[in-house]
């Protein structure tokens, strides 16, 4: 069943503007699969990546009925503890960390199948191996049905945009280049403490060596509530790192200091994708500035962007 597009043009607020990259969309050379426990429901899922035509973006193919789930933020729901796109009963969680993959290594088009569960698997917590599963399997240039390319347009800031809530915000402000600035605070659990990272320069080989690899993290005095809450039935030292407020990290080594705020920052990237639009960039050229964010704030953000709300 052909991908019926859910966009005819880029729909957007008076402050963005899209222009061209002087790239063409791209997709994949080949198809990935990878397979592994997910996340929330701790069931075992199979996500299939195929290539798809330019200007289908990114959607995926789920449930009983298979039904198509287009990776945009007019379909995300819940969002607590990851975001979760939702389509006429159909439902997909966690789709943060492939998306950030996605994005970030240039996969505009892509068909992403789910088998097993409706969540995609969580691997070892991180984007690590999406982004050298991509890196193997390498881009090409889309074509549409027609068998024409499409140049990539990307979204570039014109003014500052800002959400907050409390004291957590996701602000933007106009930029030639993107970078990303982000904090984070735990002051009931002192060896995480208050972090913040910034990017000299977000691009794809940046993203691969700095981002990709770290991995999501929880306070251990914590998991006890979720698990009674049927969260992070499927967590473990294996595919996230543990904090105690007491005992510090119960598994390290760290794969950077700063992981844990390093991590938000490729969470973030993930739901900055869900602006994406026809197989154009998602995340806006600018300087995107996040302190103490999470999912339902980075999605409260790019519907901001997206004139929703």
């Amino acid at each position: 069943m052909p991908f019926a597009r859910v966009f005819n043009t880029l729909r957007t607020s008076t402050s963005i503007s899209w222009k061209p990259t002087g790239k063409l969309q791209q997709t994949l050379a080949s198809v990935i699969e990878r397979s592994g426990k997910t996340l929330h429901s701790g069931a075992f899922s199979t996500a299939k990546l195929f290539p798809a035509m330019a200007g289908e973006g990114r959607f995926f193919v789920c449930g009983d009925r298979r039904s198509i789930i287009p990776a945009s933020i007019d379909f995300v729901t819940e969002t607590a503890l990851c975001t979760t796109l939702c389509r006429d009963g159909a439902r997909i969680r966690t789709v943060e960390h492939l998306l950030s993959a996605l994005e970030a290594t240039g996969v505009d088009n892509c068909r992403i199948e789910i088998f097993g569960a409706d969540e995609v698997p969580l691997l070892d917590g991180s984007a690590r191996e999406w982004v050298e599963a991509i890196e193997q399997v390498s881009l090409c240039a889309a074509k549409d049905h027609n068998g024409n390319s499409i140049d990539k347009m990307a979204p570039f800031l014109q003014e500052p945009v800002h959400v907050w809530r409390n004291d957590s915000f996701v602000a933007a402000f106009p930029s030639s280049e993107l970078h990303i600035t982000y904090g984070i605070n735990f002051p009931q659990v002192p060896t995480i403490g208050c972090q913040w990272f910034s990017s000299v320069a977000m691009d794809d080989y940046f993203y691969a060596k700095q981002i990709a690899s770290s991995r999501t993290f929880c306070i251990y005095e914590e998991v006890e509530q979720l698990l009674s809450a049927g969260l992070i039935q499927g967590g473990s030292a294996e595919n996230a790192i543990v904090c105690s407020t007491s005992k510090g990290w119960l598994n390290p080594p760290l794969r950077f200091p700063d992981e844990p705020c390093r991590h938000k920052v490729l969470d973030l990237l993930g739901d900055l994708s869900l602006f994406a639009q026809n197989g154009n960039q998602g995340i806006p050229i600018a300087h995107i500035v996040a302190y103490k964010g999470g999912h339902s704030l980075h999605a409260e953000f790019v519907r901001r962007l997206s004139g929703l709300s």
